[in-house]
C-alpha cells in the first residue's frame, strides 16, 4: 500500500525559501572551479583522519583511546543499498538485527537500537533511516554516556550529514537494478554570496523485492544553509524530511532449530493489506562562535518528529503438529517528538607546561512518545502452511485497543572533558557526566500514570602513549547507565516490577589497543582488546518471578582488527576482523550461559579497490559472518555465510558510470533475526547500475 507523498507545511516553506535562494544564486557569477586530483583521491580514500563522535571535538583517530569505525556512505549506496544495516555489515563485532520495521544493531554483543545519533543529536525513534543525505557513519564502540548520556552500552552510531561546502559541485544520480530498483537523486549546491553556502539533497526511490509481495517507496528532501554571519560566528541550519512507505517483511520462522527449509522468497504476511508508513522530520541549528584563537562556544538545537503508521500480519511461531506458521496482526499509530538543546564551550590552554583541550557541555532533552496499538484477539488470525502459504487467508475481524500510552521524558546532563597532552609521547583523556533522567507514562485506557527517575554519574579515563611517530598504544576505562524507561522510552504503569529495584542497569568497559600508520602514513590499522560487562542486568527473582532484581550479568570479551587506507598508487583497502564471546553469565530466567541472539563469534570483511582519478576502476570484496542464534533461548541457529560482491566503473571529469554485482555466488544466507519466528533471508544475486553527472 503506497500513499502519495505530502510534504509538511514546514518542509514546503523551506522548499520555497531554498528555491528563492537558488534563484538569487543564479544571478551571481562564480569562478569556475576544477576538481583537483588530490581532492578526488581524498574522496576515494576510505580512511577518515579525524572524527568528532568520540570526543565531540575534532580529534585525530589515533589519539582517541577507544575503537571507532567509520563508513563512507558512498561505498554502500554504490551497491544499491540504502539502509544502516547494510552500511555496518562487516564491521568487526557489529551485527544488524533489523527487519523492515526499524533499524536495529548490536555493537560488541549489546543492543544499540536506541543509540542512534544524527550529527551528535539523539535520534532514538523507531524508523528506517535514509542514507542519501549522510556523508559517513561513525561507530563508537563501548560506553559513551560520558558525552551522550543514557544507553550506549555497546556503543553508539552517529550519522554525519552532508553539509554545505563553498565551491562544491552539484550532481544528479540515477540508479536502476534487480528487483525493479529505480531511483533519482540530486545533490545541489549554490553560493549566493561569499558568506552563504546552500545545499539541497532530494530524490525518490522505488523498489520491489526478491520476497513475494514486498515493495517500497522512499522520498527525501533535505535543504541546508551555512551562513558566516561574522568572521567569528557561523550558523549551520539543516532540515530533513524523509518518507518510507513499504510492505513490511518479518521473515521466516525457525523449524527444528534451523531457518525453515523454504524458498527464500516465501513470505507469511498479508501483503495485500500490510503497510508501514514512516514520515520523519529533523531540524537542526548549530551556532559556532569563535571567542578568540583558543576558545569557542557552540549551541546546538535539534528537533525531531516522527509520524508512523503500520498494519502488520506477522509470524509468531511454528506449529509442528500441523506444519503451520502461527500469526498475529497489529496496527499501530505512533507519534514521537524529540527536542534537544546543547551548549558547549571548547578551549585550548596551557598550565604548568601541559596542553589542555577542555570541553564543558550542558544538555537539556524533552521527549514525547504516543503509541496506540490495536491487536487481533488471540487465535483469530489464520495460520499458514509452512511450505505453501496461502496469503489470501486474512484476518478480517475486529481489532482491540491493547495499549494507548503517553510518555514524557525530561533529561538534563552536565559533562566535562579534558584532553591533556603531557609531552610528545603521553596524552590523557578524562571526562565525567552527571545526568538527571525523569520518565512518566500515562495509560490512557486505565487512566493511571507512573513516574520514575534516575540520577547517575558516568566517568571515563583513557591514556595514549606514542613511543614512535606512527604507533600509539592506548588503554581506557568507561562506564554508562541505562535507566528504566530510557531505551524505547516509556514504562508500564502499575506493572509488578515497578515496585522493586528500578535503579539503572550499569555497564563498564576495559579496553586496550594500538593504532598505527603504515606505508608512509597511507594505511591506518587499529587493534583493540576489550571486556564489556552489563553487571547489574535486570532479571527476575529465582523464588518469586514477580519480583525484578538487578543481579544479572552479561559479558562480552573480544578482539578487533581494522585496516583502511591507500596501499600503493591507486590501490585502496578497507576491512577488518572481529572475534567475540558475548554471553549471559548470571540470570534467573533459564538463560544463564546462553549466547546473545544475533551475535556471531566471528565476523570479517575485506574490500580492495583500484581507482585512478579518471578512467576505469574496480572493486571486489568479501563479507564473512559466523553462525548466530536467532533468540536468547538459543533454540534456533542461523548458519554462517560468506558473500562476494564486486563493482566496476568508468569516470570522467563530469560523468561516473558503474555497475555493481551483489552476492556473485548467489549464496543462500540469513542476514538478521528479531526472534526465532522472524528470520530475515539475505539478498540473492543482484545487479545495480548507477550513473552520476556532476556540474
Amino acid at each position: 500500500m503506497l500513499v502519495p507523498c505530502r510534504l509538511s507545511p514546514l518542509s514546503l516553506g523551506l522548499s520555497l525559501l531554498f528555491s528563492a535562494s537558488l534563484a538569487n544564486a543564479a544571478t551571481t557569477t562564480l569562478p569556475e572551479l576544477s576538481v583537483t586530483a588530490e581532492s578526488e583521491r581524498e574522496q576515494d580514500n576510505p580512511r577518515v583522519k579525524e572524527v568528532s563522535t568520540a570526543t565531540r571535538t575534532s580529534t585525530p583517530v589515533r589519539y582517541v583511546p577507544q575503537a571507532i569505525d567509520t563508513v563512507k556512505t558512498a561505498n554502500v549506496l554504490d551497491y544499491g543499498s540504502n539502509t544502516l544495516g547494510k552500511a555496518l555489515e562487516g564491521i568487526p563485532n557489529v551485527s544488524s538485527g533489523a527487519d523492515t520495521r526499524f533499524d536495529s544493531v548490536r555493537i560488541r554483543g549489546f543492543d544499540a537500537s536506541n543509540d542512534f545519533y544524527l550529527d551528535g543529536v539523539r535520534d532514538d525513534s523507531q524508523y528506517i533511516r535514509d542514507l542519501n543525505n549522510i556523508e559517513r557513519v561513525e561507530v563508537l564502540k563501548g560506553p559513551a554516556a560520558v558525552l551522550y548520556g543514557r544507553g550506549s552500552q555497546g556503543g553508539i552510531v552517529n550519522r554525519v550529514s552532508k553539509a554545505p561546502e563553498h565551491g562544491r559541485r552539484s550532481s544528479i544520480e540515477a540508479q536502476g537494478g534487480s528487483q525493479d530498483l529505480r531511483s533519482l537523486y540530486a545533490d545541489l549546491s549554490a553560493d549566493p554570496s561569499d558568506t552563504i553556502s546552500l545545499r539541497l539533497n532530494l530524490g525518490n526511490e522505488d523498489s520491489n523485492s526478491f520476497r513475494d509481495g514486498i515493495d517500497g517507496s522512499r522520498q527525501l528532501f533535505a535543504p541546508s544553509m551555512s551562513w558566516q554571519l561574522t568572521p567569528d560566528l557561523n550558523w549551520l541550519v539543516q532540515y530533513e524530511y524523509s518518507r518510507y512507505n513499504r510492505t513490511p517483511d518479518r521473515g521466516i520462522p525457525g523449524v527444528n532449530g534451523r531457518p525453515a527449509d523454504v524458498s527464500r522468497s516465501t513470505t507469511y504476511g498479508d501483503t495485500q493489506r500490510d503497510y508501514i508508513d514512516d514520515r520523519a522530520q529533523s531540524l537542526r541549528s548549530r551556532l559556532n562562535y569563535q571567542l578568540n584563537e583558543a576558545w569557542q562556544l557552540r549551541h546546538t538545537l535539534g528537533l525531531f518528529k516522527l509520524d508512523s503508521e503500520f498494519d502488520n500480519t506477522y509470524a509468531t511461531g511454528y506449529n509442528a503438529s500441523n506444519n503451520t506458521v502461527t500469526r498475529q496482526r497489529w496496527q499501530q499509530d505512533l507519534n514521537t517528538r524529540n527536542l534537544f538543546n546543547n551548549l558547549e564551550a571548547e578551549g585550548d590552554f596551557n598550565t604548568l607546561g601541559l596542553e589542555h583541550k577542555l570541553l564543558v557541555g550542558l544538555e537539556f532533552g524533552s521527549q514525547r512518545r504516543d503509541p496506540t496499538l490495536y491487536t487481533a484477539p488471540t487465535g483469530t488470525v489464520p495460520s499458514l502452511d509452512v511450505g505453501n502459504p496461502n496469503r489470501n487467508l486474512q484476518h478480517n475481524g475486529p481489532l482491540l485497543v491493547s495499549s494507548n500510552n503517553h510518555t514524557v521524558v525530561e533529561s538534563r546532563g552536565l559533562y566535562l572533558q579534558d584532553q591533556v597532552r603531557l609531552n610528545d609521547q603521553w596524552q590523557i583523556l578524562a571526562g565525567v557526566r552527571f545526568d538527571q533522567f525523569e520518565v512518566e507514562t500515562t495509560n490512557k485506557i486505565k487512566g493511571i500514570s507512573e513516574p520514575q527517575d534516575s540520577n547517575t554519574t558516568s566517568p571515563r579515563l583513557g591514556v595514549v602513549y606514542t613511543p614512535w611517530r606512527d604507533h600509539s598504544f592506548y588503554a581506557s576505562w568507561s562506564k554508562t547507565f541505562s535507566p528504566v524507561g530510557g531505551g524505547l522510552i516509556g514504562i508500564t504503569p502499575g506493572a509488578p516490577g515497578n515496585t522493586n529495584d528500578t535503579g539503572p542497569e550499569m555497564t563498564r568497559q576495559k579496553e586496550i589497543g594500538v593504532k598505527s600508520d603504515w606505508l608512509d602514513q597511507r594505511l591506518t590499522t587499529t587493534l583493540a582488546v576489550y571486556e564489556l560487562e552489563l553487571y547489574n542486568r535486570r532479571t527476575r527473582d529465582a523464588n518469586n518471578p514477580e519480583i525484578i532484581v538487578l543481579t544479572g550479568l552479561q559479558r562480552s570479551r573480544g578482539i578487533e582488527l581494522t585496516a583502511t587506507g591507500n596501499i600503493v598508487g591507486n590501490w585502496y583497502v578497507r576491512g577488518g576482523i572481529g572475534l567475540q564471546d558475548a554471553t549471559i553469565v548470571k540470570d534467573n530466567n533459564n538463560q544463564e550461559g546462553n549466547r546473545i541472539n544475533d551475535v556471531a563469534k566471528r565476523n570479517a570483511s575485506l574490500f580492495v579497490t583500484w581507482k585512478p582519478v579518471l578512467g576505469w576502476y574496480a572493486e571486489t570484496g568479501l563479507t564473512l559472518v559466523g553462525d548466530r542464534y536467532a533468540d536468547n533461548q538459543n533454540t534456533t541457529v542461523m548458519p554462517g555465510y560468506g558473500r562476494w560482491d564486486a563493482l566496476a566503473g568508468y569516470r570522467t571529469h563530469d560523468w561516473d558510470v558503474r555497475a555493481a554485482l551483489n552476492n556473485i555466488a548467489d549464496k543462500t544466507y540469513y542476514s538478521s533475526a528479531t526472534s526465532a519466528a522472524q528470520i530475515q533471508p539475505g539478498d540473492p544475486r543482484s545487479l545495480v547500475v548507477t550513473s552520476t553527472y556532476r556540474f
